[in-house]
């Protein structure tokens, strides 16, 4: 229950202010990728798979050893983060090496870290 501290005092709506975002909303679409987005990084060893693709390319194997979870838990996240074009895959014979797809989300997870610690 909010306390008496998080609401106004006076029940008053600023029109000007209520336009303004408005017409600086993003739209539906949009709004659901992003939740889409934080919802991927909700989740630790998604998070933890990131980082350590900022350092270099890995395959399932070597993320598997990493994060200590089975090579199918790997395979579950890594397919959640390429269909949301997080990672990208390479062949070389018969591995598939994963890598970030681009820095985006590295600055991303790496700013949101960089907030936790102030």
């Amino acid at each position: 229950m909010p306390n008496s501290e998080d609401r106004c005092q006076c029940r008053m709506i600023h029109e000007e202010r209520v336009d303004g975002a408005r017409q600086k909303a993003l739209a539906a679409e949009e709004i659901e990728n992003l939740a889409q987005l934080f919802k991927a990084l909700a989740d630790p060893n998604r998070l933890r798979i990131i980082f350590a693709l900022e350092q270099d390319e890995m395959c399932v194997c070597d993320l598997a050893a990493f994060l200590e979870v089975t090579e199918s838990a790997v395979s579950h996240q890594l397919r959640l983060l390429r269909q949301l074009n997080f990672v990208t895959n390479r062949r070389q014979g018969p591995i598939l090496y994963y890598r970030l797809t681009d820095s985006h989300i590295s600055r991303l997870a790496g700013l949101a870290l960089d907030h936790l610690r102030e």
